[in-house]
């Protein structure tokens, strides 16, 4: 029987649902500016909803959101803060959690054409040298393009780092010519072409209805013993670029279908497809992760 891990849900929505300082363009980084105890807060109800692996709260924590002169001044304080607050409510949990550092993208979520390759490793590797002492391995979230996943593992590669390696990418919200495409158009196939040592391969910040078949192409396709996941969001299918959806200019509020039932219910689509870890983005709640757990690992006693 297949082994089933569970991640944690949104951070970002969730610290705005506990009552964090939380507006656009900080995002997440928000409470790690002004309040970080609700990070810890955040973190925690996620362990209690069963939650394996934690990620840390550095998504936003790019000079996209948070601005050039805060990110140089400010950066690794605040990566290193994120770590620390990941890692405490980890090893204080009463069953073994891991700790996953996020490495994001850089230049805007779902806009793989804004992607800069000179300029990227520079950052993530900011964000890396912070939070190497407290994580367990890294999970580079919302890849929107092979030419991103490439990058971000040279400069892992580069950076001395022996952590098993996840990488997350973000899917376009409607099928091309009937086949699941990474947001810059590319086939979900191309990824088994990637070089490296990764232990998994997820879709992530993706419409939930789009991971299935995106799991069950890359199964087909991926190395073995690869691990395959997904965790979705649950914003409504968005209209990206000009006169449209922009990061860290708007709030987009969650889709009122995906109860934590239904999202349960895509879950089991996700594992009978090939996928063997799953969790929550943007708008996925405690509650979510609770079906989650209860649907693939029993109750925490159970699993631990």
């Amino acid at each position: 029987m297949t082994t089933i891990t569970i991640l944690d849900g949104g951070m970002g929505k969730e610290l705005r649902r506990i009552g964090a300082p939380f507006r656009q363009p900080e995002w997440s980084a928000l409470a790690l500016l002004e309040a970080p105890e609700f990070v810890a807060w955040a973190h925690r109800n996620f362990v209690d909803a069963g939650a394996e692996v934690i990620i840390t709260n550095t998504y936003s924590l790019v000079p996209f959101h948070i601005g050039e002169e805060r990110f140089v001044s400010r950066g690794v304080e605040l990566a290193t803060l994120a770590g620390e607050i990941a890692r405490l409510v980890a090893d204080a949990a009463d069953r073994p959690v891991k700790v996953a550092g996020s490495l994001p993208p850089l230049f805007g979520s779902y806009e793989p054409a804004k992607f800069q390759p000179d300029a990227a490793p520079a950052m993530w590797r900011t964000l890396i040298e912070a939070q190497a002492p407290y994580v367990d391995l890294w999970v580079g979230e919302t890849i929107s393009s092979i030419e991103e996943a490439v990058v971000l593992m040279e400069t892992l590669a580069t950076s001395g780092q022996n952590k098993p390696v996840w990488l997350a990418f973000s899917l376009a919200d409607h099928l091309s010519d009937g086949a699941p495409v990474l947001r810059s158009g590319e086939a979900v196939s191309s990824i088994a072409d990637l070089e490296g040592d990764i232990e998994a391969v997820l879709f992530n910040c993706s419409q939930p209805e789009v991971i299935t078949p995106a799991v069950a192409e890359l199964a087909a396709n991926l190395h073995p013993g690869t691990r395959l996941g997904a965790y979705a969001n649950a914003f409504p299918v968005l209209q990206i670029g000009e006169d449209g959806y922009s990061a860290n200019e708007v709030i987009v509020e969650r889709r009122a279908d995906l109860t934590a039932d239904r999202y349960r219910e895509l879950a089991v689509e996700w594992v009978n497809a090939g996928a063997s870890i799953v969790g929550g983005c943007c708008d996925i709640y405690p509650e979510h992760i609770v079906a989650l757990a209860e649907a693939f690992g029993g109750d925490r006693s159970e699993r631990g």
